[in-house]
């Protein structure tokens, strides 16, 4: 067999392997797990100009030697069929180097360990040119500016990520990268920060010297979530890890803590599986085709915990930022679907039965016709028969086709977009004034109310829990 050696042209390799599509946040976090899996218990972040924009992360974890750190440089480290300590939180050896090519030109690690540093780069440029992997040793003196740069001097141990040559993003961008950057770490790591890593105390992530707080998506410690008992899946000899969370109704929770929990996709895209590999989340806000985004499921949200020897079964990337399990195992997730999901609509369909409610006459009905439903108002209603009971027969045709014009062009969207984006500032309810409640009274007692229509009264939606009204003197 003949053979001839064919080597890649460098240059334009480069330019595919910077384009394998992360976005600022889910490149810093793919090169904040070298952290958690070098034990670090601090980390801090710096992004700004200095003068030109340059990112820097530096941990306390164990560090690397000067061959550890070469090894670290090199792309595709690690054998992704390999078995990896359970805490480990790569898979491919590509994730510090795709995730920083992706953003910088100009790549550079400097890490401490026994007193020593070590100190690699990688120069796009020059690599371009060379038309060879060329790992260089630069000049640490030429970093003694660079943020962090004396932090990392003063520990006993770490290492700091350096990045140069940023072209992603401009100067300008900083303050909005860098928002989006706090929010997607106190999420992606919250159990880190949290402190429920087993066997790890609290991690501490600071960008540009604010503290991050995690952001827990199911909301544990409100009094209304309702977080439903967990199911263990066993497949090829671990386990799998489902808890199903019910998010607490809008009524139950300050408009503050509504927005919160709705995160920037909102409710209804925030529904679905959130994965979590090895306590770090993957992937949030999906049904994996499973099941159809629903306003009525919105609450629903579903943490699944998956050992990082599963990731042929779950698909997946090299961004761990996209996964999609294999089909035996979404047999067991429909299941549970079809069990969190009637529960989780509750909330709402609870709500919309109270208007068939038989102890209380209402305004609306709900009225079934042939398989089709539409609301429609009450014409037994007590306040609609009196109002008819003085009307002459012309008068009473034009308040029907009054109440059927209501009915007809009833703002079903309008009224379903409120309840979606701003349920909390719907008050509907607050529009009767008390005092136009006893003035009613008062008139309809003057003209000799009889206790019959009293009684009926007492039912109405509009009367319910307030007999005081009805009594003589109020």
């Amino acid at each position: 067999m003949n053979t001839e050696v064919v080597q890649p042209v460098v240059s334009n390799f480069i330019k595919s392997l910077r384009d394998v599509g992360y976005t600022f946040e889910v490149a810093v976090a793919d090169v904040l797990d070298n952290s958690i899996t070098a034990k670090a218990s601090n980390i801090q972040i710096s992004c700004m100009p200095n003068p030109k924009t340059v990112f820097t992360l530096l941990d306390d974890g164990v560090g690397m030697s000067n061959s550890e750190l070469i090894d670290a440089m090199r792309l595709s480290t690690n054998d992704p069929d390999s078995q990896r300590d359970g805490a480990d939180l790569g898979k491919f050896g590509l994730g510090l180097k795709t995730a920083s090519f992706s953003q910088c030109k100009d790549l550079t690690v400097l890490s401490k360990k026994n007193g020593t540093i070590s100190i690699k780069q990688w120069d796009l440029e020059y690599i371009s040119r060379e038309n060879e992997w060329l790992l260089i040793t630069p000049d640490i003196k030429k970093y003694e500016g660079i943020p962090l740069f004396e932090e990392l001097m003063n520990q006993e141990s770490g290492t700091l990520v350096v990045w140069q040559g940023i072209d992603t993003f401009q100067e300008s961008d900083i303050p909005s990268k860098v928002d989006v950057l706090r929010d997607h770490l106190s999420l992606v790591f919250h159990c880190f920060l949290e402190g429920v890593a087993p066997g790890k105390s609290a991690l501490s992530i600071s960008v540009n010297g604010q503290q991050l707080e995690p952001f827990n998506p199911f909301n544990p410690k409100h009094i209304a979530t309702q977080q439903l008992v967990p199911e263990k899946i066993k497949f090829q000899g671990s386990e799998i890890v489902v808890q199903p969370f019910i998010l607490p109704h809008h009524s139950k929770l300050s408009q503050q803590e509504y927005d919160k929990y709705a995160t920037k996709d909102g409710y209804t895209k925030s529904q679905g599986f959130y994965l979590y590999r090895a306590n770090r989340l993957l992937v949030h806000g999906t049904w994996w085709g499973m099941h159809r985004t629903n306003d009525a499921h919105k609450l629903v949200r579903i943490k699944i915990d998956i050992p990082n020897n599963q990731d042929y079964a779950w698909g997946i990337d090299i961004k761990k930022s996209i996964a999609n399990p294999i089909s035996v195992i979404k047999k067991d997730l429909k299941r549970i679907i079809q069990q969190v999901t009637v529960k989780g609509s509750r909330p709402y369909t609870g709500r919309g039965k109270k208007i068939e409610d038989k102890t209380t006459t209402r305004f609306w009905e709900l009225v079934s016709d042939n398989g089709d439903i539409h609301f429609s108002i009450n014409r037994k209603h007590p306040l609609i028969k009196d109002l008819e009971s003085e009307l002459s027969d012309e008068n009473q045709s034009l308040l029907n086709v009054i109440l059927m014009g209501l009915e007809s062009y009833l703002p079903l969207d309008a009224i379903v977009a409120q309840l979606n984006s701003n349920p909390l500032k719907v008050k509907q309810e607050t529009l009767i004034n008390e005092n136009d409640i006893k003035a009613l009274v008062e008139n309809w007692r003057s003209k000799g109310i009889s206790e019959m229509f009293i009684k009926e009264l007492l039912k109405t939606e509009v009367y319910k829990n307030k007999e005081a009204y009805f009594e003589d003197g109020k």
